[in-house]
Parts: C-alpha cells; sequence; structure tokens
C-alpha cells in the first residue's frame, strides 16, 4: 500500500493500517518536503519520484490511499495515482462503527477511529471522515469532502462535492451544502449553504464568496 503524504494525517492513516494489521509492504510519498528523510520511523519507505512509485507499484501491488487533507489536493493527487496505474482503495478504522444496513462507502475513502455512521449513508470517492465524527442517517458525503475532528452531521443532509467542514462543527437536519463550500470550525449549520462559499458562526451566516 502506498500512502500519499508523509507528513500529519499521513500518519494517522498508518495507524489504521496498524490498528488491521496490515503494515507489511507500506511506503510513503512525499516530493514535496526538503526535510523528509528516506524512512519514517525508520521502517516505512518514502518515495520522491513518480517512477519510484511506478518501481513500488511493480514490485508491491497497485494500491494507494490519500494522507492528505484539502479537497482540492485530494482529487488532484488521486487523478495524478491513477494516471500511474493505481488502484484507490479505503483506509476504515476497525475502531470505526458503520452501520450494517443500507451504507455505500466509495473508493479512496479515510474514516477515521471512533466515527460512528448509523445507516443509509453514501460516501463517495475520497471523503475523508476524521476522528470521532457522527453521520446521521440518510445524509450523502459526495465526492472529496473532507470532515474535520468532531463533526456532528443529523438526518437527511447531503454535503456536495469538495465541501470542507471544519473541527466541531455541527450540521441540523435536512440541510444541504453546495459544492466546494467551507464551513468554519464550531460553526452550527441550520440551513443550505450555497455553492462557493464561506459560512462560519452560530448559526452559520455566509462570510464571503470563494469565486
Amino acid at each position: 500500500m502506498l500512502i500519499v503524504g508523509a507528513k500529519g494525517f499521513a500518519k494517522e492513516v498508518l495507524e489504521i493500517f496498524h490498528q488491521q494489521g496490515k503494515t507489511d509492504n507500506i511506503a510513503f510519498y512525499d516530493d514535496v518536503n526538503d526535510d523528509i528523510g528516506d524512512l519514517l520511523y525508520d521502517e516505512f519507505p518514502i518515495l520522491k519520484s513518480e517512477k519510484e512509485v511506478v518501481d513500488f507499484f511493480n514490485s508491491y501491488g497497485n494500491d494507494f490511499t490519500i494522507g492528505i487533507g484539502s479537497p482540492k489536493l485530494r482529487k488532484k493527487l488521486y487523478n495524478k495515482f491513477n494516471d500511474l496505474g493505481g488502484v484507490f482503495k479505503s483506509s476504515i478504522s476497525p475502531l470505526a462503527k458503520v452501520g450494517h444496513y443500507g451504507n455505500i462507502i466509495g473508493e479512496g475513502c479515510n474514516i477515521m477511529t471512533n466515527t460512528i455512521l448509523t445507516n443509509d449513508v453514501k460516501v463517495g470517492k475520497g471523503a475523508l471522515i476524521n476522528l470521532s465524527c457522527t453521520i446521521g442517517h440518510d445524509v450523502i458525503l459526495e465526492d472529496f469532502v473532507e470532515i474535520c475532528p468532531n463533526v456532528n452531521i443529523s438526518g437527511n443532509c447531503k454535503i456536495e462535492e469538495e465541501v470542507f467542514i471544519g473541527t466541531s462543527a455541527v450540521i441540523l437536519p435536512k440541510v444541504t451544502i453546495g459544492k466546494n463550500s467551507i464551513i468554519g470550525a464550531g460553526s452550527v449549520v441550520t440551513k443550505d449553504i450555497p455553492n462557493n462559499v464561506l459560512a462560519l458562526g452560530a448559526p452559520a451566516r455566509i462570510i464571503k464568496s470563494l469565486i
């Protein structure tokens, strides 16, 4: 398994594989940080070029997941590593609680420790649901959504593609958040939010357009 990224969130993704007992043949990828070494934790190789990625895929299989936040960057990295022949895989903590009925989890999702998904939750490709979130019934999370730690999303909500929801935000029932929008940390969203805006506060109010 290749984890794209070698700092910050990538280390949390590694913990998921440790929880699963699947740390053999894991490598990381980082071609950005000059201060990064050749091994993470003196054990896991850090690849730094596309050629090394292709060689790794040929030797250990094509699976990859993304260990970096930011919806737009996650989508960009998905396209890059998909083009290199990678197969986008989810990493789901065994300490997350995922309901048994009607849930659909797309490829390449990261679902972290202590998160709860109830039933009839649809999670799109490349979504990131961070630590200790709750996702209620009949919620739709579209592709490359990022949900920060301790977010609570009530039932029948729709979070459209590439939305970012900050830490400890609360989304009340039957709310839709439009694509590419950002919800600030600690906000309480009581009504629909359009595309491409920054909203924050309790109740959340639109602060500015992002286009």
